[in-house]
């Protein structure tokens, strides 16, 4: 009988309160260092200054604040100040020593899921505001204090992003789908006070994105990346002569991003991720030298150079929460400093890794890890959000939740996701839902053929694209699951297309390769409502109210065709946004107690197959 510990201090609950944080170090400056964390049980933007460990909260909504950027001198924290979660709003700066917010843009309307970007003397902001015309970067003039007036310097009419500053801010650069659509992107180079058309940067049929230009004043080269050989691989730019030079990374396996140059210039920071592993390296421009950075097994999330000679990175892995490591390049076998740890963590069950072969042959990874005792067990199957994300070896407590309770959990890095090649992660674009769930469907076989599942007892979940999944999978291949938990899911690509702002629907365009208008069998095909008939086991979806990226329309009307056919699905519904339980820990716990009480119920009834 399965009984759930809804004790206030169950082990579960108590890591979701372990303070977390999304680490942002500033480029010029790393010794400060800005926090999105939930020090409080609500993510909201912290300062932290590395050197003497002062932390300092920096903002506090209602909603929460998990989203920020540090300006590249570490004197500036911008962020959208949306309403309700909804991430719409706008663009505002605060000191890092904390004050005021300041808006910097008060004469523009509310703008939707933008990403603020500053040059490195503080005196410029960019940003790309998607509308219905397409989406337009601007530059805001900053240098005396108080913002100018937004200038926009070019339009797109597929998705984009930046614009990205040289360190002068002479030089910016915007990413963009314009001359290949899907997701292609190509890098434009402007003069940014005249707004002239300098350099464009593009690999046919490939994705090329800007990381972060020359630490050094007048220097225009820029650290970029591009698929075009089928992985990311780094290369260096110049903005303004076009002169491009490839780094010699071949004898690294995976996609290779990069995360910075050093303050001298001569050395950049890579980060390797290959299936959904991380591993740090130093290359030397002079020589073209790779070395490998020693670090614990582990996932790497960003790091940079913090002196010439080491390294600080965002680190952590199934058992230990992320925290901050500052390794000396001249002292390997020296252990790290350790920033941010927390100071007590209940004993957390460790992921392993896993390969298995879908339907076509393709390799599919995975992580799972099992409860004490001897298997096969009741499972949950996880699939993540994106699609064009990764699931690293993490701290989750929505994993050991089950883990605690008796479950085995598993998940799965589908096709479509990142880190396994372009070829792999353009796999589903034009046939969202199919290879995700021939992949799922691999993944239950392998479960069960290991002694890992019980067949009659395996349990779907995910949120966001990992909802989307869950219930696309549970109207396909119905004889295969015992239930499905989904949050803040997309049930009908068509009406969520309706509803949502534009910058996503660029995204939907991209990976369905067309409008609902162009492309309709195809939305309906990849569409969860499309399968309510077939639904056989119960359902719970988890919904935000107030979701701008998975609007709520699209569930009323899949809850209501279900209900209609007497399926057994339930929908709770939260008042904020998309990020929801992500930003608030109480809300998460609420939300994992309804899971909990939920699976107790479907268990007791015998509804598992």
């Amino acid at each position: 009988m399965f009984e759930p510990n809804l004790a206030e201090d169950a082990p579960w609950k108590r890591r979701f309160r372990i303070p977390r944080a999304a680490i942002h170090m500033a480029s010029y400056n790393p010794e400060r260092v800005l926090l999105a964390s939930n020090q409080t049980g609500v993510y909201e933007l912290y300062s932290y200054l590395l050197l003497t460990g002062a932390l300092k909260q920096l903002t506090d909504r209602p909603s929460g604040t998990a989203f920020g950027t540090i300006s590249p001198d570490g004197r500036q924290v911008y962020y959208v100040d949306d309403k309700e979660g909804n991430e719409t709003g706008h663009i505002v700066r605060i000191p890092f020593e904390g004050g005021a917010p300041l808006d910097m843009t008060p004469d523009m309307p509310d703008y939707t899921l933008v990403s603020p970007m500053i040059d490195g003397t503080g005196s410029r902001l960019g940003f790309t505001v998607p509308g219905s015309d397409g989406f337009d970067s601007y530059v805001v003039a900053t240098k005396e204090g108080k913002p100018g007036k937004p200038r926009m310097i070019i339009r797109s009419t597929k998705m984009a992003d930046g614009p990205l500053f040289s360190r002068d801010g002479a030089v910016s650069v915007v990413s963009s789908a314009e001359r290949f659509g899907g997701l292609d992107f190509t890098i434009t180079a402007f003069d940014t006070d005249s707004g002239q058309k300098l350099r464009e940067l593009a690999d046919e049929s490939s994705r090329v994105d800007p990381v972060e230009f020359s630490p050094a004043s007048g220097d225009n080269r820029l650290l970029a990346e591009s698929n075009r050989s089928g992985s990311m691989r780094p290369l260096l730019w110049d903005a303004r002569t076009g002169e491009r030079t490839d780094l010699q990374v071949d004898s690294i396996e995976g996609e290779i991003a990069g995360m910075g140059w050093s303050p001298d210039t001569q050395k950049v920071l890579l980060r390797q991720t290959d299936k959904a592993t991380t591993q740090l390296w130093t290359y030397d421009l002079a020589s073209s030298e790779t070395a490998r950075v020693p670090h614990p097994e582990g996932t790497v999330a960003t790091a940079r150079f913090r002196t010439n000679e080491s390294v600080l990175m965002a680190w952590q892995d199934s058992t230990n929460p992320t925290q901050l490591l500052s390794l000396d390049l001249r002292n390997p076998s020296t252990a790290p400093d350790t920033y941010l740890a927390p100071r007590s963590v209940p004993a957390s069950r460790p992921w392993r890794r896993a390969t298995f072969r879908s339907s076509d042959g393709q390799e599919i990874q995975c992580w799972y890890a099992t409860p004490e005792g001897k298997g096969p067990f009741p499972t949950i199957f996880e699939t993540h959000g994106g699609p064009t994300n990764v699931m690293f070896n993490t701290f989750s407590p929505r994993s050991q939740i089950w883990l605690d309770h008796g479950f085995a959990f598993v998940t799965v890095n589908y096709r479509g996701s990142t880190t396994f090649g372009k070829e792999f992660e353009k796999k589903i674009n034009g046939d969202i839902g199919h290879w995700e769930v021939e992949d799922m469907v691999a993944g239950r076989d392998w479960i069960v053929r290991n002694g890992i599942a019980k067949p009659e007892e395996i349990f779907l979940t995910g949120w966001s694209y990992g909802g989307y999944l869950t219930l696309q999978a549970m109207g396909v291949h119905p004889e295969l699951w015992a239930g499905g938990m989904g949050g803040v899911v997309v049930a009908d690509w068509v009406t969520e297309y309706e509803d949502e702002p534009e910058a996503m629907r660029g995204y939907d365009v991209a990976l369905h390769g067309g409008t609902p208008a162009e492309k309709r069998e195809e939305y309906e095909r990849a569409s969860p409502i499309s399968y309510v008939e077939k639904l056989a086991a119960p359902l719970l979806i988890i919904q935000g109210k107030n979701d701008v990226r998975d609007p709520p329309r699209q569930v009323e009307l899949y809850d209501a065709k279900a209900k209609a056919l007497g399926k057994d699905v339930t929908v709770v519904w939260f008042d904020t946004g998309h990020a929801g339980s992500g930003m608030n820990v109480e809300l998460a716990i609420s939300h994992h107690e309804t899971m909990l009480h939920w699976m107790q119920k479907v268990m007791s009834k015998g509804t598992a197959k």
